[in-house]
């Protein structure tokens, strides 16, 4: 049985941070970064709690290989990206609850 999963980017209040992540629970793991539930974790130590970007896909190991091209794009590259979607840069999991 193939289980789908998500890439995703969070940032911070002052947007000046990514991190870039994979789940195949996206609610769930987004409410781990803003409730800061791995301590001492880059997200945790960044204060990373903003979803501003996300892509689904049917299979886990996509979602794994476009994370891995995402964290070798530049800093301008992902900016863009994101600016595609989203260029308020809202916080998107407050409209997903």
């Amino acid at each position: 049985m193939e289980k789908g999963g998500y890439v995703y980017m969070v940032t911070n209040k002052h947007r000046n941070v990514l991190y870039i992540g994979v789940t195949s629970k996206l609610l769930t793991r987004i409410y781990k970064h803003k409730t800061h539930f791995y301590k001492e974790s880059f997200s945790d130590k960044y204060n990373i709690e903003f979803l501003v970007y996300y892509e689904g896909y049917g299979r886990i190991e996509d979602a794994i290989g476009r994370e891995k091209e995402l964290k070798n794009w530049s800093r301008a590259r992902k900016d863009a990206l994101i600016n595609s979607m989203n260029p308020e840069w809202r916080d998107l999991w407050e409209e997903m609850v």
